[in-house]
């Protein structure tokens, strides 16, 4: 109790050493306004990168292949080394797996008894996309942009170009749902939702956009950039990573039972 109630102290300290080296260095000379900084989070427009030297591209799209690569390299891997050796009393990977696919397998049976194989694969892909790539941006990985200066790589789905083209394909495979079981009428129910691929798109993008925001503005001041940096980016980028997978596969599952009921 004693050592626990050390470390607190310890803790305390640090943080109030850090916080008056904050308050002590002040505002920093910046060749750009906020308002420029916050634009620029927003539509890439500056700090673009160049794709393998043939086209100028926002940084999402690589971070967008950089996560797709890394979940199909990891997939291949626990299928090739993991999967073979599962066991009747699993281990601790083995669990964590099990329990990882057993909560979307659940959801797609939960919302769509009647057809649900192919509802469960796809929730499971897009989840681990929309999961991954949030905490892609807690890396801060840098790359170079076209004008020599360096850029931390943001989340994929914090590019509105992303964020419609996973609403749009969930749009589309819940109308593979409705075709699948209902045939024209199916279609025919999918499209009376017009306003889902948008609501779904620029729910990612508001999501993600805004922790994206909060997180640009307090880097922009020395003075915040010490402590808050590390509280406020790893709670926004958690809250929005467990919350839009949720929000996007249980939206995804319960109207590909509905059409295709």
């Amino acid at each position: 109790m004693k050592e626990h109630r050390k470390g607190l102290v310890i803790w305390a300290v640090v943080v109030l050493l850090l916080l008056t080296g904050a308050l002590l260095a002040g505002p920093q000379d910046r060749s750009e306004s906020v308002q420029e900084a916050m634009r620029d989070a927003v539509l890439h427009d500056l700090n673009r990168v160049s794709l393998f030297g043939l086209k100028e591209v926002n940084p999402g799209l690589i971070s967008a292949f950089a996560v797709t690569a890394f979940l199909l390299i990891a997939a291949a891997l626990v299928r090739m080394f993991v999967i073979p050796r599962f066991q009747y009393a699993p281990g601790k990977v083995q669990l964590i797996l099990e329990e990882v696919v057993g909560l979307f397998d659940h959801m797609a049976k939960s919302n769509s008894p009647h057809r649900f194989g192919a509802l469960g694969a796809y929730i499971f892909s897009a989840g681990a996309f929309i999961f991954t790539g949030t905490l892609f941006e807690l890396l801060g990985i840098q790359v170079i942009t076209v004008h020599g200066g360096p850029i931390t790589l943001p989340a994929p789905l914090s590019d509105v170009n992303a964020a419609i083209a996973l609403g749009v394909l969930s749009y589309l495979f819940i109308m593979s749902g409705g075709f699948a079981g209902n045939g024209v009428r199916g279609i025919g129910k999918t499209l009376k939702e017009f306003s889902l691929p948008i609501s779904m798109s620029f729910r990612l993008f508001g999501a993600l956009l805004s922790g994206l925001l909060v997180t640009e503005l307090v880097y922009y001041y020395v003075s915040l950039s010490f402590v808050l940096p590390v509280v406020v980016g790893v709670l926004f980028t958690l809250l929005h990573a467990l919350i839009q997978t949720y929000v996007l596969t249980m939206l995804t599952a319960l109207y590909y039972g509905e059409v295709s009921e």
